[in-house]
């Protein structure tokens, strides 16, 4: 069984299906160490981890039962109300879909009183189903609009299941790290889509992508021993720092200043928070040459999907004279052209 609420965790492992393993691994990372608790983000964060559920801490957790990506009851109303997305239609049929095809949506306030363990989906099945919703990810059937309003709100859904079973241990956290880097790629991705509806959508991502990093921080130092640290938290952590690069920016309502004073030492002094700080100083101080040569010499790809926009306004807008600004973007161009267009993580 698996044990929910904060302190050490021993999870029982669960194998995903075999098909989505393969086209995943990019979405995945391993924990260095098990549980404690401890607490890094605002109060204001907790709210967004509770993804839609009214005060679950007031409330005992559900233990989900449903065994099916969603549940029967939901499937059949939405098939009578023609309420399926295109990714779910059996054979096309606007009306029809399967235990093979059909996701829980997301419902945008549930109270767990009001929450049969039928309609909650235990959490190697949420292991599954989110391994199934990330094949569609690199889809071209489809428009990636579509794509990715399709999985924005099916993977919502998944994170409010958890909520409301309020279970916390490693295999979430992994879940967490995949959902995060599902929000950063699509930064990337969004830019590159023509419809009108973008701006609404990069935004709304965005602020899925501050809420789901929130939780994940709440995961990782409920689940922390003494000064331990996760594999990929450094990242993580940057993609925080990053996202205060626009003016007057605080994602998770709070400021980045105190932030800091909650991150673990260790974490402090990685590479990858380090580079978070040269990049927000740079930008900050308006020394665009060095923002750029030190993107184009030290950013991932992940770090460079939240960048994006920012490398565009700076080049976009001239900021510097042509003949000081173009060593560094043709050194971007170089090391990172390649990586930027690309739709995957390497």
């Amino acid at each position: 069984m698996e044990r929910r609420g904060r302190g050490r965790l021993q999870p029982r492992n669960v194998s995903s299906r075999e098909s989505t393993v393969s086209r995943t691994n990019r979405f995945a990372s391993k924990p260095n160490s098990t549980p404690k608790s401890s607490s890094r983000v605002a109060s204001g964060g907790e709210k967004a981890q509770n993804d839609g559920v009214d005060d679950p801490s007031d409330l005992p957790a559900i233990v989900g039962t449903c065994p099916l990506m969603c549940p029967e009851r939901e499937r059949a109303q939405r098939e009578r109300l023609r309420d399926l997305a295109v990714f779910e239609r059996l054979n096309g049929n606007p009306a029809q879909s399967s235990p093979d095809l059909a996701v829980k949506k997301f419902f945008r306030t549930i109270s767990t009183k009001q929450v049969e363990a039928s309609d909650v989906r235990p959490l190697p099945v949420l292991e599954d189903t989110l391994n199934y919703l990330l094949n569609f990810f690199d889809s071209r059937e489809y428009p990636f609009e579509v794509v990715h309003d399709f999985l924005f709100d099916r993977t919502r859904s998944i994170r409010q299941d958890l909520s409301m079973q309020n279970i916390v241990n490693n295999k979430v956290i992994r879940m967490y790290e995949k959902m995060v880097k599902f929000h950063v790629i699509c930064l990337h991705k969004l830019q590159r889509c023509s419809s009108q509806n973008t701006s609404s959508m990069n935004y709304l991502n965005k602020e899925q992508l501050a809420k789901t990093l929130t939780s994940l921080f709440n995961l990782y130092d409920a689940n922390r021993d003494s000064n331990s640290t996760y594999e990929n938290e450094a990242e993580f952590c940057s993609f925080y720092v990053l996202l205060h690069l626009g003016s007057n920016s605080q994602p998770m309502g709070e400021s980045l200043s105190w932030w800091f004073r909650n991150v673990p030492s260790t974490l402090m002094k990685t590479k990858e928070i380090c580079f978070s700080r040269k990049i927000l100083r740079f930008f900050r101080i308006g020394n665009y040459n060095c923002f750029l040569s030190t993107i184009a010499a030290e950013a991932s790809y992940l770090q460079y999907c939240i960048l994006e926009p920012y490398v565009n306004e700076v080049i976009n807008a001239q900021i510097l004279s042509k003949a000081r600004i173009w060593p560094s973007y043709h050194l971007l161009s170089s090391r990172l052209g390649k990586r930027a267009s690309r739709p995957t993580v390497p």
